[in-house]
């Protein structure tokens, strides 16, 4: 490396955030921006540590394991940003990377979880690195459109435009092929216009990109349902290749009494219907789930429910609070949680923060379950019964939550809020397709090989391995590609 002690000089440093008084009255993304110079020496932390873990992730060994899961090339572009090889260093990050400025903004780094140095001093910022190459490449107007030099004449329908479906697409477009994508909601992005606040993503992001992928010849179709407004047999018969990329979007729901409540709502039905109104109109059309001036009980916690928690405080809820059934993580890595799995340690996201700054205390209470919602003589949300727990073994050794005598809990709601996850993705094209599914309900198809049990018909992402990051999505999208071209073509060049 360029600075082969600069591990040992200096010490990790972020970008500063955006004072919450200052970011709770908009929509615009956290974090602030740290000078180049600032940059530089952040990358000169990257060891030259022999075996750089932090850019191998496994499957096999998700998500225990961390690592990247696209392999990113991270010493490489560390050392070119050390040097100021900014341009060289976005080529490096292209290969294999089709959309570093996502992953650089939401991404939970893996790599930084397995990074070398981590073992005994805090993990260098390669998250941050990523999203400074990218940005500064934009910037330079160094990337640009690259349509491919010739056309294969084979289709490929692309059903599902999140992270999964657009890599896949990228992909094959380079390859030759012509590739539509289908979504059904009236912007492309998936889970990336959609699913993630505008305080993390900012959806002008989402379609710079998009529009860089329209000009390399690919084709969008929006508001367009495949098993519904086209059916899934039709698009088989009209396409040489079909790639299932459609996401794990069946919320896993609450079944206790009072579910059927007014004020009950999906997690991702509140964050969807939130930035489609504030895109639309600023939030002027009110067609959106508001929590002003609201008492806001989110169950769940994750990135969804952090959302949730940020979305609440943006609206102005009087209070908000997140019930988490597991317990609260451990401050440092506990024995039981070694380098280089990823770190079960507390951290405090941006929503949380949000919270701790206007309520004065982390909104995130652990080892609580809902018993029941209670409602008004209207039948709207009143209340939220709950217990502590205990996490116990039943007589065949499985954990299960055994509540604690003494501890049932009322409070106040009057908008609910369940992130607690997803079951699988929705079933109407693999049921029409007669795709086989897996015990989770996914579809089946092998890792690295993507092909389902219908011939020519692939899956990928979360539609394939259920809920995951969007960097194991970007990850199948860009191996299923390979094997879909493989099927067409009979060998790939693709990576």
């Amino acid at each position: 490396m360029g600075n082969p002690t600069g591990f040992l000089k200096l010490d990790r440093q972020l970008p500063a955030d955006r004072d919450p008084s200052e970011r709770l009255i908009d929509w615009l993304e956290v974090h602030e921006h740290m000078p180049e110079d600032g940059i530089k020496e952040q990358a000169s932390r990257c060891m030259d540590c022999g075996v750089p873990f932090c850019q191998s992730g496994e499957s096999r060994f998700a998500p225990q394991v961390a690592g990247c899961p696209v392999n990113n090339l991270i010493p490489e572009w560390n050392d070119l940003v050390y040097h100021g090889r900014w341009k060289e260093a976005v080529q490096r990050l292209h290969k294999t990377n089709n959309f570093p400025e996502f992953t650089g903004r939401v991404c939970p780094a893996p790599c930084e979880g397995s990074c070398v140095l981590g073992i005994n001093a805090p993990p260098v910022t390669i998250k941050h690195h990523e999203y400074a190459i990218i940005e500064r490449a934009f910037e330079e107007g160094w990337v640009v459109a690259e349509p491919p030099s010739r056309r294969t004449g084979k289709t490929v329908a692309v059903v599902g435009s999140g992270p999964g479906g657009l890599a896949a697409a990228a992909q094959l477009n380079k390859a030759g092929h012509l590739v539509t994508v289908y979504e059904r909601a009236d912007r492309i992005g998936g889970l990336l216009m959609y699913g993630i606040p505008n305080m993390k993503l900012e959806k002008h992001v989402v379609q710079r990109r998009i529009d860089i992928m329209k000009e390399e010849g690919i084709t969008f179709v929006t508001n367009t349902e495949i098993g519904k407004d086209i059916s899934a047999q039709t698009l088989h018969a009209d396409f040489d290749a079909v790639v299932i990329a459609t996401g794990a979007t069946k919320p896993r729901d609450l079944p206790v009494e009072g579910r059927e409540l007014k004020g009950v709502h999906f997690a991702m039905d509140f964050l969807k219907a939130n930035t489609k109104s504030l895109l639309d109109s600023g939030h002027q059309d009110g067609k959106f789930i508001s929590a002003k001036g609201k008492n806001v009980v989110i169950i769940g916690g994750g990135d969804t429910g952090t959302d949730c928690v940020g979305t609440s405080l943006r609206h102005g809820c009087e209070h908000v609070m997140q019930l988490e059934i597991m317990p609260r993580p451990a401050d440092a890595r506990l024995p039981s949680n070694p380098w280089p799995e990823w770190p079960k340690t507390l951290l405090v996201d941006y929503g949380q923060s949000e919270a701790i700054a206007k309520q004065g205390d982390d909104p995130r209470h652990y080892l609580v379950m809902t018993k029941k919602f209670e409602g008004d003589d209207e039948g709207n949300i009143k209340a939220v019964h709950t217990v502590h727990i205990e996490w116990a073994k039943d007589e065949q050794g499985r954990m299960f939550p055994k509540e604690i005598e003494g501890t049932e809990t009322r409070l106040e709601a009057d908008l609910v809020l369940l992130a607690m996850g997803f079951t699988g993705p929705e079933e109407a094209i693999l049921d029409q397709l007669e795709i086989e599914k897996d015990a989770r309900s996914n579809a089946k198809a092998e890792y690295d090989k993507f092909q389902t049990n219908v011939k020519g018909v692939f899956a990928c992402g979360d539609a394939r391995r259920g809920q995951s990051l969007i960097v194991w999505a970007i990850d199948e999208g860009r191996r299923a590609a390979r094997e879909v071209d493989t099927f067409l073509m009979g060998q790939s060049y693709l990576p």
